[in-house]
């Protein structure tokens, strides 16, 4: 159970990192540029999985295995990340009317959850 905790305090890690990236661009492409916020969350979405599978691969799951096998698994994994980050995303900009960054903030701590235990059980699984 401690190696899990310790694990997931990694993975939560790289995970701030990677929302620095997400949240650089969502709030540059809102801000900057006027773009809808579902939309630029989504942007945000690719550019902090890229860095999360970077830095997982060899951080959090020290990996050894090839990127032909873990990345088409981690994209999967994200991409139904991405999909629950839209849809959390809109429900709180448009159905609660939320702050985009309150929105932002709920939907990264819910979405965290389940790129973790896919990315924990599947992707890099020993």
């Amino acid at each position: 159970m401690l190696a899990l905790a310790r694990q997931f305090t990694k993975y939560a890690g790289v995970g701030v990192v990677s929302a620095i990236g997400h949240y650089g661009l969502l709030i540059g492409l809102v801000q900057g540029l006027a773009v809808d916020a579902v939309l630029a969350s989504t942007a945000g979405a690719f550019l902090g999985a890229w860095i999360n599978y970077s830095l997982n691969y060899r951080y959090t799951f020290r990996s050894n295995k090839r990127h032909s096998s873990t990345v088409a698994k981690f994209a999967l994994i994200a991409v139904v990340g991405l999909v629950f980050n839209a849809a959390l995303m809109w429900l709180g900009t448009r159905e609660l009317q939320l702050h985009y960054l309150l929105s932002q903030i709920i939907t990264t701590i819910c979405v965290l959850f389940w790129n973790f235990a896919g990315n924990r059980y599947w992707t890099f699984r020993h």
